[in-house]
């Protein structure tokens, strides 16, 4: 451990890195959560192939939007000082080359980080209302509002700190995995496990779309003829 790594971290991000930093908070949140909206109205089209083909290339774009913008680009930033663009490019070309992509498709830990502050800030909201409902009656809404707001702000200045840590152990993991071998066994082969039921399930999936895009050829073919 290098001594004061806190102080020096904050001096990198407020000085050489905090340009990257801004210019990649512009839009990481929105394209962030534009694909997970995409995403889930995806799995749920069913048989319309002319809409599936326009939520198709949405997806597509967003997915060359998330090469350039991304989460994972900031530990690059941390760790090597490129610029947000090359960072988010760098670590997407990673995530591919090793497979640690078809974990980092179904993470789920941002869901429930988020679930987390909304629950904070409610029952931060409802103990204040209570409070304010006993002492002054008329002030319920506005003081309730406000607790519940200051105390999602407050939970999720927290959960932002364990989201950090799960972004920068899925770069680990891609760039060096025997560090996380070497960290904690148990957690790489679970990690390990999880990756190759994933990178399973794709290669299935990929087979079956082949085989029913032939049969569906097959089908024309025969009622051409």
């Amino acid at each position: 451990m290098p001594p004061n790594p806190l102080m020096k971290s904050l001096r990198y991000a407020v000085t050489t890195s905090f340009g990257s930093i801004c210019y990649g908070s512009l839009f990481t949140a929105a394209i962030r959560t534009l694909r997970w909206k995409i995403r889930g109205f995806r799995s749920k089209i069913g048989n319309n192939e002319c809409l599936f083909c326009c939520v198709d290339f949405l997806f597509q774009l967003v997915e060359t939007l998330v090469r350039f913008f991304n989460k994972y680009a900031y530990v690059q930033i941390a760790v090597y000082g490129k610029g947000f663009n090359r960072a988010a490019r760098d670590a997407w070309e990673l995530f591919q080359s090793t497979g640690v992509e078809a974990l980092v498709a179904y993470d789920c830990s941002g869901a429930v980080l988020l679930m987390g502050t909304v629950l904070g800030g409610l029952i931060t909201g409802t103990c204040a209302g209570v409070w304010t409902w006993m002492t002054w009656s008329d002030r319920v809404i506005m003081v309730g509002s406000t607790a519940m707001l200051m105390g999602m702000v407050l939970v999720g200045l927290a959960m932002v700190v364990v989201e950090s840590a799960v972004t920068s152990i899925y770069i680990c993991y891609a760039e060096d995995p025997l560090l996380i071998q070497k960290w904690d066994p148990q957690f790489f082969n679970q990690m390990s496990e999880k990756l190759h039921q994933r990178l399973q399930h794709r290669s299935a999936l990929a087979r079956e779309i082949l085989t029913q895009n032939q049969h569906d050829t097959r089908m024309q073919d025969i009622f051409h003829l």
